[in-house]
């Protein structure tokens, strides 16, 4: 029965339709909505909202942690429900209505989102919309599958909707850790030194006179689309094992690395799995989304403890982790994204931080997020906050994508999120760039040899004898920096048509 999941009795007669507590929102509205990479999202309020927003003028600008499942963003933008997204989207649908210039997409890193809220740099937030399992008695509320941005969110908003969801197990209770930072700008320390370090509370402390509505669910989180590891995402583990292993002999680092944090999608998930078959043990990972890998990881006896923000797991996974999930409690927690991708943390544990570029230039720059300089795919994400302040900043990416026909490694990235200052390690299936200590001239060379696909390296090699002919600290030929992109826009591959016919 729902009534044993709202703690505090006089919140009992808050529950209300999805329908009726939609009417929360008004047009021109800030909504703050739960939800990390498909994980821990509010599933039925946005799909009355969405239908609301077909018979009536309703636009609100939508904050969230992450990306969303259950179809919401489509469903929203489909709806014409959205003018301004903020900080990071994986839709189809929304990607195609931001490209269209339709939606105002806020492409943000995840720790900044809250911190600028806080500030009052950003409108601030009317509504928040947060999943719940369960309101305790003084009226804190219980996240589900990921905690994101949803303690701020409900901390700063005026009016709170919550989403009972009965379908997430009781025992997710006691999984998170929910701190906030001081203000500025006399901050303290935030008081983690460890990723298994619980420094805050176990649910979202709020006002319960805010609580405007409980919508009772019992949807699904949407499964995650994870690709099986293959060939060349197994070569690229492979190569990062043997650099841990010259690290370890060198003495940086000891058998148990450094804590690990690795970015959404299938080849970075892959490439942790690779670790399942390596001689290091007791790892830890400080992250912002804990994937298949992870619990891979802890059912090998390779990982020890896992920090996180959401769990996104892929169908059969997450059925098999959530039925037992008591079984990884005490190795787990998920905690507010400005900490779990706080850089004062990110520094002071030192870590290992492996993200996936879209491609890379000779000289290091890494484009995440879009397709020929300005299309946008998904969103910067964590990959910055954690780039710029790990211990390593490792980017991997298979060689070619399209059958060949593009080159992830080209000699200058058409957007740059993470310069050259911010990239350690590049990997691709054919091999790593270690380019710590280089100067660009030397990193060219190195990435050319060790990265690039065989099919492109004669033309790389070309592009940097022409400029380093013209000179100077990071050689450029200024026309042929983009010859490869503009091929592709006018005849569909990168490479020049008698090499692509071969």
């Amino acid at each position: 029965m729902y009534r044993d999941r709202i703690g505090l009795t006089s919140l009992w007669g808050k529950v209300v339709g999805a329908e009726e507590a939609a009417m929360h929102i008004k047009d021109g509205m800030v909504v703050g909505m739960s939800g990390f990479t498909r994980a821990g999202d509010a599933k039925v309020v946005p799909m009355a909202l969405a239908e609301r927003a077909t018979e009536e003028k309703l636009k609100i600008t939508l904050m969230t942690g992450a990306s969303l499942g259950s179809d919401i963003d489509r469903t929203l933008a489909q709806a014409g429900c959205l003018s301004r997204r903020i900080p990071f989207q994986a839709d189809p649908t929304l990607r195609k209505s931001i490209n269209a210039g339709e939606v105002m997409f806020v492409d943000q890193h995840l720790s900044e989102t809250v911190e600028m809220l806080r500030s009052r740099q950003m409108a601030p937030i009317d509504v928040a919309v947060i999943e719940a399992v369960a309101i305790t008695p003084e009226g804190g509320i219980i996240p589900t599958t990921s905690i994101g941005n949803s303690a701020s969110f409900a901390i700063l908003a005026e009016k709170i909707i919550v989403e009972i969801n009965l379908h997430q197990s009781l025992d997710l209770i006691g999984l998170h850790d929910v701190y906030i930072p001081t203000r500025r700008p006399h901050r303290e320390a935030i008081p983690i030194t460890s990723p298994s370090d619980r420094v805050g509370l176990p649910y979202i402390p709020v006002d319960p006179s805010k609580i405007a509505a409980i919508v009772i669910t019992e949807k699904l989180d949407s499964s995650a689309n994870i690709a099986p590891p293959d060939a060349e995402t197994s070569a690229i583990a492979d190569h990062l094992v043997q650099f841990f292993r010259g690290e370890v002999r060198k003495g940086r680092i000891g058998t148990s690395l450094l804590p690990l944090q690795a970015g959404i999608g299938s080849i970075a998930n892959a490439v942790l799995h690779g670790f399942i078959d390596s001689p290091f043990h007791d790892l830890t990972m400080y992250s912002e989304v804990l994937q298949d890998s992870t619990f891979e990881l802890f059912d090998a006896d390779k990982l020890a403890f896992a920090s996180g923000s959401s769990m996104t797991l892929s169908g059969p996974k997450g059925k098999e982790v959530f039925a037992d999930i008591n079984r990884y409690k005490d190795r787990l927690v998920l905690r507010p994204q400005e900490i779990s991708n706080h850089p004062e943390v990110i520094r002071r544990l030192g870590i290992i931080a492996i993200n996936t570029a879209l491609e890379a230039d000779i000289y290091g720059n890494v484009n995440s997020t879009h397709v020929n300089a300005s299309m946008m795919m998904n969103g910067i994400g964590g990959s910055g906050d954690f780039a710029r302040n790990a211990y390593l900043s490792v980017f991997v990416t298979k060689s070619v994508a399209k059958d060949g026909r593009i080159s992830s490694i080209v000699p200058m990235v058409t957007h740059v999120d993470h310069c050259e200052h911010d990239v350690d390690i590049i990997v691709t299936e054919r091999g790593l760039a270690d380019l710590r200590g280089l100067a660009p001239r030397e990193r060219a060379h190195l990435v050319i040899n060790h990265c690039m696909h065989p099919d492109y390296q004669d033309l790389a090699r070309d592009y940097l004898k022409d400029a380093l002919a013209r000179g100077g600290h990071t050689p450029h030929v200024m026309e042929r920096a983009f010859e490869w992109h503009l091929a592709f826009q006018q005849s569909g591959s990168m490479l020049p048509l008698a090499k692509a016919a071969e």
